[in-house]
């Protein structure tokens, strides 16, 4: 036990685990992005077989289930009973969490459940960990307040740990899906002026975009899929605008939905959307490159500057002492 106590307080060792960690979440980056393919071909299967799903059920039964709002999903099993016994769902309600999730792209209450468990459980795990560290290795030798503090400080943090991973997951699905969502807008557009009703336009879409942005291939399959089986095609409109969140979806959304309601040209619509989207993105980039400058003031004077100081002064300081010695 001595000997485990030691390896884990060695600073030596700390380091080259966190080397290794960071080596692994590099090559594991680097796999990832190598089988991007096999990930959507997964996922549109997993989209088509739950259409096909949806579409032997009658649309009386999805009503008396509770409304057409999405898919859904059965959720059994030691998360849920755990949640269900101290119920969690309104001692941590939260009225935008549930949006949330489906702007983060899980479905169904199985995730739900999964984010209620874990920022319940989450400021006891942090509690623990900090506690075995602050009293048992003790790793830094400061008064009882003081560990008391930190533990204090580590349960909080687990507190909010799973409302930062899920805006963190949503903030990264949002760009994924904005940076390929003109392109997406083109091959709409291109397919609807070919003849293709907006179902297989879709359909098509989501087929050829998947190698840009997985996200939005999955988007777009859902939205395939509610359009087949929803009463009303606006709800279908409408929930992509929900799960993605963002300004220029939603005004393609509105567009979409009074070419419906109107019969205005869907083309017309759709090309002006593009180059709005087109141009929100450019924007994007430019408000990036923009505060690029500021970012970069801190490590400049922290690493940049010291470096350039010694370089320049070095060889001066060295020529003074030896000066000074020669003198005395």
């Amino acid at each position: 036990m001595e000997d485990f106590i030691r390896f884990i307080t060695d600073p030596q060792n700390l380091l080259s685990l966190g080397v290794g960690v960071l080596v692994f979440a590099t090559v594991l980056t680097l796999l990832s992005s190598m089988t991007g393919g096999v990930k959507l071909d997964k996922r549109m299967k997993a989209v088509s077989e739950r259409r096909d799903d949806l579409k032997r059920r009658s649309r009386a039964a999805l009503a008396a289930g509770g409304g057409p709002g999405g898919l859904r999903h059965t959720d059994e099993g030691f998360k849920k009973r755990v949640v269900d016994r101290l119920n969690l769902t309104k001692l941590l309600e939260d009225p935008k969490v549930a949006d949330q999730m489906a702007q983060a792209g899980f479905r169904g209450p199985r995730p739900l459940t999964t984010f209620y468990f874990f920022r319940f459980a989450s400021p006891f795990i942090f509690l623990i960990v900090a506690a075995f560290y602050m009293f048992v290795i003790k790793v830094v030798d400061w008064p009882t307040m003081n560990r008391v503090t930190l533990c204090f400080a580590a349960a909080v943090a687990g507190f909010y740990a799973p409302n930062l991973y899920l805006h963190n997951r949503i903030s990264k699905r949002r760009t994924s899906i904005m940076q390929a969502f003109p392109d997406a807008l083109d091959l709409l557009l291109i397919c609807v002026e070919a003849g293709m009703s907006i179902e297989a336009a879709i359909t098509k879409v989501s087929q050829e975009i998947g190698a840009s942005s997985i996200d939005l291939a999955e988007e777009l399959s859902l939205l395939s899929a509610e359009l087949s089986y929803l009463p009303d095609r606006r709800m279908a409109y409408e929930n992509l605008g929900k799960r993605t969140n963002h300004p220029g979806v939603k005004g393609v959304v509105t567009a979409m939905t009074q070419a419906e309601v109107y019969g205005t040209p869907l083309s017309t619509a759709l090309r002006v959307m593009a180059k709005e989207n087109r141009e929100l993105r450019l924007s994007a980039a430019e408000k990036k490159a923009a505060a690029l400058p500021a970012q970069l003031t801190v490590p400049m004077i922290l690493f940049f500057l010291p470096v350039l100081f010694i370089v320049i002064l070095g060889p001066a300081i060295l020529n003074v002492i030896d000066m000074m010695k020669n003198g005395g």
